[in-house]
């Protein structure tokens, strides 16, 4: 149906290619030349100012769910005025191996006209429904709305 693809880029630089020196710093390249640079998490000696492997995770699931609630709110016919989220990934050692377990999604949806809690409820059930990104992974994906 589609295919998505990126440009990883990641060089040693001058530092020493050993466990405690090498840059975990890299770029990511997207479609249309957008880039961004990620890091490891801070744990494991990456730059905490950037975003790591984990939190893409968290903001793919984030912008999933929102993206389809978006979408199935238009065809309802409800206006959508803002959306916000406080997402939170829970990276876990389970079975064994250290995964993300879980992610929690805090969406706070603003409408002009409330649809009452009711149809909330159903639109974020359809929308976890619909999301391509949490279909394709293990990790439980809560959704409780604010």
């Amino acid at each position: 149906m589609a295919e998505h693809r990126i440009a990883l880029s990641w060089s040693k630089g001058e530092a020493p290619f050993t466990y405690d020196a090498y840059p975990r710093n890299h770029e990511i390249r997207f479609k249309q030349g957008e880039t961004i640079i990620v890091s490891a998490a801070s744990a494991y000696r990456g730059d905490d100012s950037k975003a790591d492997p984990e939190d893409l995770l968290v903001a793919a699931l984030s912008s999933c769910h929102m993206l389809s609630f978006l979408a199935l709110a238009a065809k309802k016919r409800l206006t959508v005025l803002s959306y916000q989220d406080d997402a939170v990934g829970f990276l876990e050692q389970k079975g064994g191996k250290l995964w993300m377990t879980r992610v929690v999604l805090q969406p706070k949806v603003i409408f002009d006209t409330d649809p009452g809690a009711q149809i909330l409820g159903e639109l974020h059930h359809m929308a976890h429904e619909a999301c391509f990104i949490a279909n394709s992974v293990k990790t439980e994906v809560i959704v409780q709305p604010r």
